[in-house]
């Protein structure tokens, strides 16, 4: 029959250690030993054994038992001695992965400080302010650290008092029985809500919970460049945390209007021209807007619809590298739909000095029409 090792002797710890002794010395040879992580052929076995040590050794009753009668005396209410999984209580299950992952369960003991939440704020800009940038201020409500309390939640002379329900740990066991064994459920204790302390005397600027609300206003330089649907955000301004965890972040959300006339891609501008037949013809001196101000341009005679003038640097800066992009103009030729019997006059008259032309008078053009719709 296989002889069975010492359960103190497993965990290396002397026959006097402490609760949190034990749990320590657990998590050390767990986190060394088990299967997921250890891929030697006898892991597994030793995971179980270090297992099976720790679960008699954490329960007072079969502790001293243990010292007392040895293995015999640590048997569970079944009569068999537990190993494996079996008993793996799931607060020490979130021990176990904040060992190995660097982050416990919602019932892995007293909580910490906790990052506070993020703030959104939407921003309108004008269409040149969002061009060139701007300073703005900001008006913001949140949650910031009590000046009263300082952040405890106790009335100044008073401090919070370890909780009587979890004893400080900030969780609870319950211990189970079944015909498979006995299981350990550990949940967050309901009174203290897993920080382990209680306040005796609320404070009475922010009633206990550390934290008061408060309106800001905030300077905020927006960058030259800005686009609708820009996210600036600055790191610290959100809300403070619970237990005087660190600050969220405030994230702007830019809307920017648009302009009566100029477009915006990227960075650069679009304008729309509309000259009429005698300016696209004869050409002009015209004035036309841009981000800058008023630009004269010059019109030269014969300008076609849809031809494009591009001012150049004349567009929006870079946001990130300042370098501005450029203004394209594009020509429309308006048609007059009214005239007046003067204007009629000279058109028909300018009409009978230019040719007419018509493809129907191209040699063969009938010929080629009724060839591409398959005549004979």
């Amino acid at each position: 029959m296989e002889t069975k090792r010492d359960y103190y002797e497993i965990l290396g710890v002397p026959r006097n250690a402490t609760e949190e002794e034990i749990k320590r010395a657990f998590r050390q040879l767990a986190r060394k030993y088990h299967p997921d992580v250890n891929k030697s052929p006898d892991a597994e076995a030793r995971f179980k054994e270090i297992n099976e040590a720790k679960d008699v050794l954490l329960d007072p009753k079969r502790r001293a038992e243990y010292d007392m009668y040895g293995h015999v005396g640590a048997r569970g209410p079944t009569g068999f001695g537990r190993s494996g999984f079996e008993g793996f209580g799931f607060g020490d299950l979130g021990d176990l992965f904040e060992s190995f992952f660097g982050a416990g369960t919602a019932t892995a003991g007293r909580r910490g400080p906790i990052r506070g939440s993020d703030i959104r704020y939407d921003l309108t800009l004008e269409f040149h302010e969002a061009v060139f940038g701007c300073e703005k201020e900001l008006r913001i409500d949140r949650l910031e650290l009590c000046g009263h309390c300082g952040g405890s939640g106790a009335e100044p002379g008073s401090h919070p008092v370890r909780c009587p329900s979890c004893g400080g740990t900030g969780e609870i066991r319950r211990v189970q029985r079944s015909i498979f064994g006995q299981f350990v459920n550990v949940v967050t204790c309901d009174r203290c809500r897993g920080e382990g302390q209680v306040i005796g005397v609320p404070c009475s600027e922010c009633r206990g919970s550390g934290r008061v609300r408060v309106t800001r206003v905030l300077p905020v330089t927006i960058p030259a460049g800005v686009d609708d649907g820009t996210q600036i955000r600055l790191t610290g301004e959100g809300e403070v945390g619970p237990r005087g965890g660190p600050p969220g972040n405030l994230y702007i959300f830019i809307t920017v209007r648009p302009h009566e006339y100029l477009k915006r891609d990227g960075n650069d501008i679009h304008y729309e021209l509309k000259l009429n037949i005698a300016q696209a013809a004869l050409g002009d001196d015209v004035v036309v807007p841009t981000v800058d101000g008023r630009e004269r341009l010059r019109i030269p005679p014969g300008t076609q619809p849809g031809q494009v003038f591009t001012l150049r640097g004349r567009g929006v800066p870079d946001v990130r590298t300042g370098e501005r992009g450029d203004q394209h103009i594009h020509v429309t030729v308006t048609v007059p739909t009214e005239l007046t019997p003067h204007q009629r006059m000279l058109l028909e008259e300018l009409a009978r000095t230019f040719k007419k032309e018509s493809h129907a008078e191209e040699k063969g053009f009938f010929e080629k029409v009724k060839g591409a719709f398959g005549g004979g």
